[in-house]
């Protein structure tokens, strides 16, 4: 890993344009640590101390780390995250011609800020599916170079822009890719097979079907005039996936860790591969040997749910509670809901503060305003999974679900002290 956080981060954010390529990246790192993929589909020998990792739909993975300590009497140290983020996804018949413009219908995925999508330079990336010598592949594709725009309207056609216009995600949102000349026309799978030969040198392949995404193909980056920011897309929740990663390659040996990233939170987390699906119990269910060790080990286990909070913005101060506004920059957040939105409680948020004050680690509290309704994380639907004790922190993020989100470039690096503090923490609550 990086030696720098902050651009260790906004390596992985480059490398991570959608919940696949977010996960080959990980992967990629943890192959590099020496961790061992395991395939759902074969029986497993696992060895003790032995590292590996598991993926499921390409776009979510459980990493584990065996400890020298028996995960039964001393629990597992679990950190979760996901790998999804709010964005524009093609639909399976996405081509528009309008006026000698080649567009592409899309899909709203998840609670996007349709707004900042105007004006961006928009590139295309994802997992595409396809036929060669009459055998079913998948491969991952970036176009990585701007590709594609929806341009505003301009103000002397819409005088209400300025005054909450509404935007119809049906009609606006279709990016522009290319101006058609006169009897021409353009298919997105023909392209898809030009990208998969460009990126993979295959030929003669047809194209079947495809997950893909418009991202923003402006780079992350530190920001502010002391480079107190981190500027860039899809911090929620790409920031906490790379601080668990980075906090696990870098602790000790001594206790069980797992890191687990799934798909699909931002729509519920309701799938094969999403936190309130069964991935997490059934790879937990072939580390342990049998159902009593199960329920003791996770009895005995912890669970951090690490998903980016609601930092307290200077212009709208008045949408936090008074007492409650995290500001950027001066730790990670304990996220508590009364109504169970999130799992924290006294127990595991007492636990989480002592972690921090034993790593010099500054940390914050958020609760909602009574009026305002709560989002919710991968942590109460694991809690209610499994059973085991969990808590739900984050660092403070501005601009949540934007295309460019802004976080505190020191939040990074206490967030990565703080779980390896917790992966080598000798005691559980």
């Amino acid at each position: 890993m990086h030696s720098t956080p902050s651009q260790g981060l906004l390596d992985f954010l480059q490398r991570s344009p959608s919940p696949f390529h977010a996960t080959q990246s990980i992967c990629q790192a943890l192959q590099e640590a020496g961790y061992e993929a395991l395939d759902e589909r074969e029986t497993w020998q696992l060895k003790p101390q032995g590292r590996y990792y598991v993926t499921r739909n390409d776009s979510s993975i459980i990493a584990i780390q065996l400890g020298k300590n028996d995960p039964v009497e001393h629990g597992m140290r679990m950190l979760g995250a996901h790998t999804d983020s709010p964005c524009l996804k093609v639909k399976p018949q996405p081509e528009l011609s309008c006026h000698g413009y080649w567009q592409l219908g899309v899909e709203v995925y998840g609670g996007v800020l349709l707004h900042p999508w105007f004006d961006r330079d928009l590139s295309l990336a994802g997992r595409v599916t396809f036929k060669q010598n009459g055998q079913l592949h998948s491969r991952l594709i970036d176009f990585k170079q701007a590709i594609a725009t929806i341009p505003n309207l301009a103000i002397h056609l819409n005088r209400e822009a300025n005054s909450g216009w509404t935007i119809n995600a049906q009609t606006e949102l279709p990016p522009i890719l290319a101006q058609l000349h006169a009897d021409e026309s353009k298919d997105l799978r023909a392209l898809l097979a030009e990208q998969l030969q460009r990126e993979h040198g295959l030929t003669e392949v047809s194209v079947l079907d495809y997950e893909l995404c418009f991202y923003d193909s402006q780079p992350a980056a530190v920001i502010g005039l002391s480079h107190d920011f981190i500027a860039g897309a899809r911090l929620d929740n790409l920031l906490s996936c790379y601080a668990g990663l980075h906090a696990l390659l870098n602790s000790d040996d001594e206790y069980t860790q797992v890191l687990v990233c799934t798909d699909h939170e931002e729509v519920g987390s309701n799938s094969a591969c999403g936190a309130d699906g069964p991935f997490l119990e059934q790879v937990l269910r072939r580390v342990l040997e049998s159902e009593e060790d199960f329920v003791r080990c996770l009895q005995n286990s912890l669970l951090i749910s690490a998903d980016n909070a609601h930092g307290i913005h200077p212009n709208y101060a008045d949408k936090h509670d008074g007492n409650h506004g995290p500001l950027l920059n001066q730790g990670p957040v304990i996220k508590v809901n009364a109504n169970q939105r999130y799992a924290t409680n006294s127990e595991t948020s007492s636990f989480f503060k002592l972690l921090c004050q034993q790593a010099d680690v500054p940390v914050q509290s958020f609760v909602t305003r009574s009026d305002l309704g709560c989002g919710s994380t991968i942590g109460p639907i694991t809690a209610g999974q499994l059973g085991v004790q969990t808590i739900d922190i984050g660092v403070p993020t501005f601009a949540m679900h934007s295309i460019r989100e802004l976080a505190g470039s020191h939040d990074l690096a206490y967030l990565i002290k703080v779980l390896q503090g917790f992966y080598n923490s000798p005691q559980l609550p």
